[in-house]
């Protein structure tokens, strides 16, 4: 008697006799083997192995016994034609899993499962040509597709994924225009995704030694004067007073005692310099943004509508300083894509007024004044680069006086008050990228060389490092008259 297990036998037997496909097989043809007789027990079901196929291709299969006739689970993920009793065309439509159901003369059902994928063997061409890596695998799952393997960089990696993002926006495309030709009045298309497993090669880490340097020069003059005199004639008293002073604490005055005539001039001359020193070191993985800020932090309010109607006033923050903002991007040869934003602000001084109806009072908001730049390098490691250029040079002049008596040479600065300052600054930013890489074993630190002193050497020599310890000295060598047995007793 026939066992059950005959049918499955002979369908793999089958499966292996399969014919190259039609269009675009990528399977070589296996040589013809021959299967066994099928069991003659009506009834049975049997499964076999599953059937891989790529969308949009076909293949064809030989079965080992005749076929009386198909069934197809979903006809719209893939069509199967039995063109004779013993070959089968199959065709993938659109990415998904359905099953076929073969039937021979007897009536015994074989169960084959059937999963069609993307095509994604133009993907993998492209990327071999145009990326040129050939470590790059592109496979796919249900609608997604799934990059994995080894790149030299960041780049290929980014222009890897940008091929397969177009590849599969395109195919989304497609399929969405044959949707809708179908008649899909929804038009509701799975859009496949792209999954990134590729790993990069070249050192992760850079590490970003900055130097920032600004020397800013202030000049201030300032000559302000107040003139009082009083004259009497008969009845009539002159007066002429006139208070134009800066506010210096360094004042001259000259007082009139008999008539109370006074004369005040005041008057300063400032100079000054100033350097700021910056040397931070930041660290970030390629492809990330990292940040250094030296200042502080403001608080401004900002007015809030509620919904029913009334505003509230809340806090803003507020950073200012020196600062830098950087990505790197490690490239192929140890080369560093760097991205740099450096910027400075500082608070204004004067600030700005708003005054609002109905409101006795002016409210000063703080302002900034903002020096930043950004721009786009590529180095190697250890190299340097300098971002100069952001000078700041103001000039302010203010003269009070009184109209025509203000104007009048030599004896006209009593009647006015003049005040000139000059601001300078210049910055200066020194940035060299280092690649990061790992300590080597056994790294020696610079505590490792010290050694604790005794406490005759701290206390009566007053030493905080003790002395290194003498080698061992070397044994003695034999002397004359001795053997390699002993002493000679003599």
């Amino acid at each position: 008697m026939k066992t059950c297990n005959q049918p499955l036998l002979a369908l793999l037997a089958g499966l292996l006799a399969t014919t190259p496909a039609v269009t675009g097989a990528a399977d070589q043809p296996h040589p013809k083997a021959k299967a066994p007789a099928r069991s003659s027990d009506a009834g049975h079901v049997e499964l076999a192995p599953a059937v891989r196929l790529s969308e949009g291709k076909s293949t064809l299969m030989r079965l080992p016994f005749a076929a009386a006739r198909i069934s197809v689970g979903s006809p719209e993920v893939a069509d199967v034609i039995l063109i004779k009793p013993t070959e089968l065309y199959m065709l993938g439509k659109s990415v998904g899993n359905t099953n076929l159901i073969v039937w021979d003369r007897e009536n015994n059902a074989t169960i084959i499962d059937m999963t069609v994928d993307m095509n994604v063997a133009t993907l993998q061409a492209q990327v071999s040509q145009l990326v040129d890596e050939k470590d790059v695998k592109i496979t796919s799952a249900a609608e997604s597709v799934i990059v994995s393997g080894t790149v030299a960089d960041a780049v290929k990696a980014e222009r890897v994924l940008a091929l397969a993002n177009a590849y599969v926006q395109r195919s989304s495309k497609d399929k969405k225009e044959d949707s809708n030709n179908a008649g899909n009045e929804k038009g509701l298309v799975l859009s496949p995704r792209v999954i990134n497993m590729l790993s990069i090669a070249a050192p992760q880490q850079v590490m970003l030694e900055v130097k920032v340097a600004e020397v800013s020069k202030t000049l201030t003059d300032q000559l302000g004067a107040s003139l009082g005199a009083s004259h009497t004639t008969g009845s009539w008293t002159y007066t002429v007073l006139s208070n134009l002073l800066t506010g210096n604490p360094s004042a001259v005055d000259a007082f009139n005692r008999k008539n109370g005539n006074f004369l005040t001039l005041d008057a300063q001359k400032s100079d000054g310099l100033v350097k700021v020193l910056a040397e931070p070191t930041i660290m970030a993985i390629s492809g990330q943004e990292a940040n250094f800020l030296a200042g502080g932090k403001i608080f401004i309010p900002v007015a809030q509508n509620n919904n029913g109607g009334a505003s509230t006033i809340t806090l803003e923050e507020k950073e200012f300083g020196v600062g830098v903002r950087f990505t790197p991007t490690v490239l192929e040869g140890g080369r560093i894509n760097l991205k740099v934003a450096p910027e400075v602000s500082e608070l204004n001084k004067e600030g700005i007024g708003i005054s609002a109806t109905g409101v006795s009072t002016t409210a000063l908001l703080p302002s900034f004044t903002t020096r930043k730049a950004s721009t786009v390098v590529q180095l190697f490691d250890g190299q340097s680069f300098a971002i100069g250029g952001l000078i700041k040079n103001n000039v302010t002049t203010n003269i009070k006086a009184l109209p025509f008596l203000g104007e009048v040479p030599v004896l006209g600065a009593l009647f006015r008050s003049s005040d000139f300052q000059t601001d300078r600054s210049e910055l200066v930013f020194i940035i060299t990228p280092r690649l990061v890489k790992p300590l080597p074993p056994n790294y020696r630190l610079p505590t490792d060389g010290y050694i604790e002193p005794s406490r005759g050497e701290f206390f009566l020599q007053g030493k905080l490092e003790g002395k290194p310890k003498d080698q061992a000295a070397p044994a003695p060598t034999a002397a004359a008259g001795q053997s390699s047995g002993g002493f000679d007793m003599k």
